[in-house]
């Protein structure tokens, strides 16, 4: 069960686990936060962040499984949401419900029944398929654009071309959307793939960049900084501002990599 023993909440904070042997819980209780039991359902558990967001946390590890759940129940969430919900934002094992508040006595109480009655349905749908769009994106592997490709597959044991082949050859979950606008978190990458990130980040990455860490993959959105293994580059804007929507991709979207000829990068269109 994702959630052994009990929750409880302090101020903005849930500390999981026996109260009695959460960490420093004395020295909060003689600091004077007021602790109340947080009721959990079987499958997730709903804490209150502050005043004015609600989370859903399904898991507490990162599995294609709980990513599902996330993303399908991001958009249950959304079609099921009130008025003064002003957005909704799935990551990796939670789900973000940010709401106005209205100033009633009754609202969060009327925000939990939403969220019950609108996770009712994930609960009782036998539906496992990703909720969003399937989307190619090209990728030059490699050379210039990849330079960490030849050290990782070194340090994996493989060549170049299997490492194109395996990163390449499944359809994969964008879990969620952040860091940069637009720059999508995808995985899960097969098991011969997994590496920690760099140890130093790089200061500057071209847009466009595709890396790996942690079985996953980001595409960087723009130019940015960051910590990933540069793998190859897409030449898909994944961003702008005047499209709509301006992200091209969404959690709950599936992406297929497809590995494009070095030359064909600055002459390549959409379809």
């Amino acid at each position: 069960h994702p959630f052994q023993g009990r929750a409880w909440r302090t101020g903005h904070h849930v500390l999981h686990g026996p109260f009695g042997q959460c960490p420093g819980i004395q020295s909060l209780q003689q600091s004077g936060f007021a602790f109340r039991q947080i009721k959990m359902h079987k499958t997730w558990l709903l804490t209150e962040q502050g005043d004015r967001c609600l989370l859903v946390q399904f898991s507490g590890e990162l599995s294609l499984d709980t990513g599902l759940r996330c993303t399908r129940a991001a958009r249950l969430l959304r079609d099921h949401a009130p008025a003064c919900v002003r957005d909704l934002v799935p990551s990796f094992t939670a789900v973000a419900i940010h709401f106005y508040p209205d100033g009633s006595s009754d609202q969060l109480a009327r925000l939990h029944d939403y969220v019950h009655q609108a996770l009712a349905e994930l609960d009782a749908s036998q539906d496992q398929a990703a909720p969003g769009a399937l989307v190619d994106i090209p990728v030059c592997y490699g050379g210039p654009f990849g330079p960490d490709l030849p050290a990782i597959a070194e340090q994996l044991g493989l060549s170049q071309e299997q490492v194109i082949e395996l990163h390449s050859s499944q359809v994969q979950l964008v879990f969620m959307v952040g860091f940069a606008p637009g720059a999508p978190y995808v995985g899960i990458l097969p098991e011969q793939l997994n590496v920690p990130r760099r140890a130093t980040p790089r200061t500057v990455l071209p847009k466009g960049s595709v890396a790996i860490a942690n079985q996953q993959t980001i595409i960087y959105s723009n130019v940015s900084p960051g910590r990933w293994h540069l793998i190859g580059r897409s030449p898909v804007n994944l961003f702008a501002a005047r499209r709509s929507p301006a992200a091209l991709l969404a959690p709950g979207d599936q992406v297929r990599f497809v590995p494009l000829p070095h030359e064909q990068f600055d002459h390549w269109t959409p379809a």
